[in-house]
């Protein structure tokens, strides 16, 4: 048969199988060997071209009827035909091509919807990482970043901030490194074959970064909680108790739920960590406290919840440098994880109880792979480390939970009994 105007304008879709399955139908053109028509069930009408390539049939789509003409698709088709007639493979060709010109920002989309175990806010750091660093690069395709390039950049960022520009060339390799084995030719072959970013390494560019030793000393615990108590927003002070009292990560403690407190037990339990490991810790006296208030004003599944979209809190830079200012103590979130872990230490807690509180998992440590231990076990070193805050920043009478009768305080009697 010839394809003509008439003939694609009359021709009726496929139709369904018994079972009701879709199907497609083929009218493949007498003039033009290997020219055809496709229909769906659904009456949509594609030109194709069926030829062998290698030792295959392959198929390739010229386009929907409507946007090509019957006249124009023939003319591709006849291109297509002339390419595979001299040894050609277009289908590899329009890969490439395709490949080729795959752009910065498409690579980062593609690195977001394949990694689902990103959490909210570790896509959120990526994306300001990237768009702070390479936000002139997002349509540059792929494979025109040089390690010339990555090098100066680099160089440039650092100019602002070391551990900026570091982070933002971490994030950089982990997309190069996603695409090298992800983005192959038509030969099976990787697009990228060196991650423009291990140049730095192999030339020992990275910054060196000394790890962070600040923290809240004891004698600054009670201007700190002070400084605390002046803050507007409820939610945002006790988030920051919180903080100090358990030493959560602060992207744990914002995400955390109602669902994973559990006042009977007096126990709070992170499902989504860091190391992805499960994580219960008990409750101290003051955090019950804390978190029994809460829940009797709670409006959110949230423990901390806020207006924005994620409906959580996120971190409240301004409350930070707020108390900062108000008690002279300058300080980070994760100086609040670093004092406890201080204050801890200091109070000789055990090694293993330490981990546990900390959710440290250490892969090369055999030992502690054979301990199980109760969260029973921890209560005594939390009530301990409560205890020794609370003693340095004098919580007022009436959060003390004590009875008039009592001569010792309610800490001291928790820390003492285990």
């Amino acid at each position: 048969m010839r394809i003509t105007k008439t003939f694609v304008d009359h021709v009726l879709p496929s139709p369904r199988k018994p079972n009701g399955k879709r199907t497609q139908s083929f009218y493949r053109d007498s003039t033009i060997p290997g020219f055809a028509l496709r229909v769906t069930t659904h009456g949509a009408k594609s030109f194709i071209v069926e030829k062998r390539i290698g030792n295959k049939v392959k198929r390739i789509t010229l386009g929907r009827y409507g946007n090509l003409t019957v006249e124009q698709a023939k003319k591709e088709a006849m291109k297509v035909l002339g390419k595979v007639a001299s040894g050609r493979d277009p289908i590899a060709e329009k890969k490439q091509a395709r490949l080729e010109v795959i752009s910065l920002g498409d690579t980062f989309d593609d690195y977001l919807k394949t990694r689902k175990d990103l959490k909210t806010g570790t896509v959120h750091d990526y994306t300001r990482s990237i768009n702070w660093a390479c936000q002139d690069w997002l349509n540059k395709p792929l494979t025109g970043i040089s390690k010339d390039m990555v090098e100066m950049r680099h160089r440039d960022l650092g100019k602002r901030s070391h551990a900026r520009a570091n982070n933002a060339m971490r994030v950089l390799r982990a997309l190069f490194n996603h695409a090298r084995n992800k983005y192959d030719d038509a030969q099976g072959n990787p697009i990228i074959l060196v991650n423009p970013v291990d140049h730095l390494s192999r030339n020992r560019a990275w910054y060196k970064i000394e790890r962070r030793q600040t923290l809240i000393k004891p004698h600054q615990l009670r201007d700190w909680y002070e400084a605390t108590l002046q803050l507007n927003n409820i939610t945002t002070r006790d988030y920051l108790h919180l903080l100090l009292f358990t030493g959560l990560r602060r992207s744990e403690a914002a995400r955390l739920e109602w669902s994973e407190v559990d006042f009977k037990d007096r126990t709070v339990t992170l499902l989504e960590t860091k190391n992805h490991c499960i994580h219960t810790l008990p409750l101290s006296p003051f955090l019950e406290e804390l978190l029994q208030r809460r829940f009797e004003e709670r409006t959110s599944p949230f423990v901390f919840p806020t207006n924005a979209e994620c409906g959580h809190l996120t971190e409240p830079r301004t409350a930070v440098e707020r108390v900062a200012d108000l008690s002279g103590v300058p300080f980070t979130l994760h100086d609040l994880r670093r004092t406890f872990i201080t204050i801890a230490e200091s109070l000789d807690i055990p090694g293993y109880a330490l981990k546990r509180l900390l959710n440290h998992k250490d892969p090369n440590d055999v030992t502690a792979g054979y301990i199980i231990s109760s969260v029973e076990r921890l209560r005594g070193p939390m009530n301990q480390i409560a205890a020794f805050i609370v003693s340095h920043i004098e919580v007022p009478e009436a959060t003390r939970n004590e009875s008039p009768n009592d001569a010792e305080p309610w800490y001291l009697k928790e820390a003492a009994n285990g």
